[in-house]
């Protein structure tokens, strides 16, 4: 049985504006801070709780790649 996939999300600049000043504030926003950030935004807790995931991934990726950077060209002492 093939799997329905939901409809992507796109979000305006002004929800991602908003979104991104959450995800400052808090990287694991829980069940009601979600809530109260759907009703903000305009959409559902449960697309709120996968752009968070989607954010601390790409996060984290950019944590990654950052310390990678520092490493292949150390600061100079000099």
């Amino acid at each position: 049985i093939p799997v329905k996939k939901k409809p992507r999300t796109f979000y305006s600049a002004e929800q991602l504006g908003e979104l991104e000043k959450m995800f400052q504030e808090d990287h694991y926003p829980d069940n009601e801070k979600r809530r109260e950030i759907a009703a903000v935004v305009g959409v559902t807790p449960q697309r709120i709780l996968v752009w968070f995931q989607n954010r601390r991934a790409k996060w984290r990726k950019l944590q990654k790649l950052s310390i990678k950077g520092n490493r292949k060209y150390p600061a100079s002492s000099a």
